[in-house]
């Protein structure tokens, strides 16, 4: 785990003493790695492959901005406490926010550009999930979003996280009580479950299937929306191992909620795609 991988020299203008964090650079990955998939799948139908880093820049823009204005709303008591502190910070994160904004600003950018918004939309989903992917090892890298205690063999400790896996942070921060035969075997930094690697394991599997069948022959959209149910299901699913404060609804967080949104519009859409190529073909 390495949270910092340097700190910039300090004769580096304005930037100098600050750290570069393996976060931030798996974000930077991330968003190149969306843009290079894309701009594969743009050439391959015949379109300028340059457009590819025209919308990389807006799922930039919004990303970020999207993802730090959830994480703020989500956290509206600390912010009114210390604005601040929570606007400045350089954490604070939440990737459905950021799709939210990600996805307005780069429909936007398609329609400014007079492209089909569902033939895009095929072409991104690919480059989405294995975007996805390469951000969640960042997560992994920094000691984030981590899971649950376990004795499984899976389970791992992250003594340097954001916040590290000790006792207190687990039964504090997120109101789990830890097993006492943890805390016998492995003292006060209990081992937990990876779950930003089985994301980055499901989600990668996930682009190899959705770019098996990339050259489908179904209306436009209907591999985005595919890829919408199973990104969905993959988060709701992952969400049940995540040491999480916010299961405000049962069993359920907040993300499960949006991801079950996700799930269905994505089923409703293949559905309804589906009846309408039944009805052409019988009128045909």
């Amino acid at each position: 785990m390495y949270p910092v991988f340097f700190e910039l020299p300090s004769w580096v203008p304005f930037l100098g003493g600050q750290p570069i964090t393996s976060f931030g650079v798996f974000m930077l990955l991330a968003f190149l790695t969306a843009g290079y998939v894309l701009r594969s799948e743009l050439r391959r139908v015949g379109e300028d492959p340059e457009k590819a880093w025209d919308f990389v820049f807006m799922a930039v823009v919004g990303g970020i901005l999207g993802a730090k204005g959830y994480y703020l709303l989500l956290n509206w008591p600390r912010l009114v406490e210390n604005p601040g502190a929570m606007l400045m910070s350089r954490g604070g994160l939440v990737w459905y926010g950021g799709f939210l904004l990600a996805t307005a600003l780069v429909i936007w950018e398609i329609r400014r550009q007079k492209m089909s918004v569902p033939s895009v939309a095929d072409l991104m989903a690919p480059a989405l999930a294995l975007a996805y992917a390469v951000g969640r090892i960042g997560c992994f890298m920094v000691g984030d979003d981590w899971g649950l205690p376990t004795a499984s063999r899976l389970g791992m400790r992250f003594p340097q996280g954001s916040p590290a896996t000790t006792v207190q942070n687990i039964e504090q921060m997120f109101g789990v009580t830890v097993d006492p035969a943890l805390i016998e075997e492995y003292g006060q930094v209990v081992p937990v479950h990876p779950t930003q690697l089985y994301e980055v394991g499901i989600s990668t599997l996930i682009f190899f299937g959705l770019w098996r069948i990339r050259g489908h022959r179904h209306k436009p959209g209907w591999l985005f929306l595919v890829w919408l149910a199973c990104a969905g299901m993959e988060r709701f699913l992952v969400e049940f191992l995540r040491a999480k404060d916010d299961r405000f609804f049962g069993v359920l967080t907040v993300a499960q909620l949006i991801s079950l949104g996700i799930v269905a519009f994505g089923v409703a859409g293949l559905v309804k795609m589906r009846g309408a190529q039944a009805s052409e073909t019988g009128e045909a």
